[in-house]
């Protein structure tokens, strides 16, 4: 638990809640539902273990973070509780709330305890892969998914992995859960192509080779060509393949290549970051720390802008 003042509600308040949920408690010290919720509330941080921060902030001393979140919820009276997530504050409530509604109110927002073990699994697999030690990160990815079957985030990291080491029978039983959300998430679709990359029988690269040298326009060999190259992690020459087919043909074949082309385009990206996802009731308040920006890619960005110019 901390208390928050001007001084540093940007550092413990926001910063953190980038981190883990923190939930705030508007209070003031001659308040009696707030000395009751008080304890209420210290005791499910100890019993959530880290799923959540407990935060405090005396209204009387601060009142000026205190009206702005009051006037963004419409509230007028205290205690006074805003859960902020991903910087920004999304939900909340007013009075002294019974033990069970009040977890009832934080189990809507805080991971599980499977949750949370599993992203620990994921940020320890994400040092090791740094770090170089693919075998390591990929055991802590399968033991993320087999906490927590139901996270996504590193489901796709696991099936990401196992095609980077060329192992694609497990990657298509790990892939399998996340088929039916493929056509509203674009990275699981392109893992999706990247496994069919892998599972297609191709003839060698010098057979095709010596077909298109025959025949340009041969789109068949052309992009057989390509998909040995993405099953081999050659992404770049993939692409220059798969290019050559949507200048000539953008159509072809239902629009297979363009969209390989851009499946190798998701595979070469960095991962969205996380996001809390969810807005204040009241609309989002301009309370978000710095974000980050991620670093440009000369070669991604180049590719990208080889595909635009082709299709446009």
């Amino acid at each position: 638990m901390i208390d928050i003042t001007l001084q540093n509600f940007e550092a413990d308040l926001i910063n953190e809640s980038m981190q883990q949920p923190v939930l705030l408690d508007i209070w003031a010290p001659w308040c009696g539902p707030c000395k009751q919720l008080g304890p209420v509330l210290e005791k499910l941080e100890t019993a959530y273990a880290g799923r959540f921060k407990l935060a405090k902030l005396n209204s009387d001393e601060q009142p000026d973070i205190a009206g702005q979140l009051s006037q963004a919820f419409g509230v007028r009276s205290i205690p006074f509780c805003v859960l902020f997530a991903g910087g920004q504050p999304v939900d909340g409530f007013v009075g002294a709330l019974p033990e069970s509604q009040v977890r009832e109110f934080l189990d809507k927002h805080v991971p599980s305890a499977e949750e949370l073990a599993a992203e620990e699994e994921v940020e320890a697999a994400e040092e090791l892969a740094a770090d170089g030690d693919s075998d390591a990160a990929l055991a802590r990815l399968q033991q993320a998914v087999a906490v927590d079957p139901a996270n996504d985030a590193a489901r796709i990291d696991y099936v990401k992995l196992l095609l980077e080491q060329h192992r694609p029978e497990p990657a298509r039983a790990a892939w399998q859960p996340l088929a039916g959300k493929a056509l509203a998430d674009a990275r699981i679709a392109a893992l999706g192509l990247w496994l069919d990359a892998f599972e297609q029988p191709r003839r060698d690269e010098a057979t095709l080779t010596a077909a298109l040298a025959a025949n340009k326009r041969d789109f068949d060999a052309r992009y057989e060509l390509a998909q040995r190259r993405f099953a081999a992690g050659r992404f770049a020459p993939a692409m220059d393949e798969l290019l050559e087919i949507v200048l000539r043909d953008k159509g072809w074949n239902d629009g297979a290549a363009r969209k390989t082309y851009v499946a190798i385009l998701e595979m070469m990206s960095k991962p969205a970051p996380k996001s809390a996802g969810a807005e204040a009731k009241k609309g989002a308040l301009e309370l978000t720390g710095k974000s980050a920006v991620a670093s440009a890619d000369p070669v991604l960005d180049q590719y990208r802008r080889k595909l635009s110019m082709a299709l446009f």
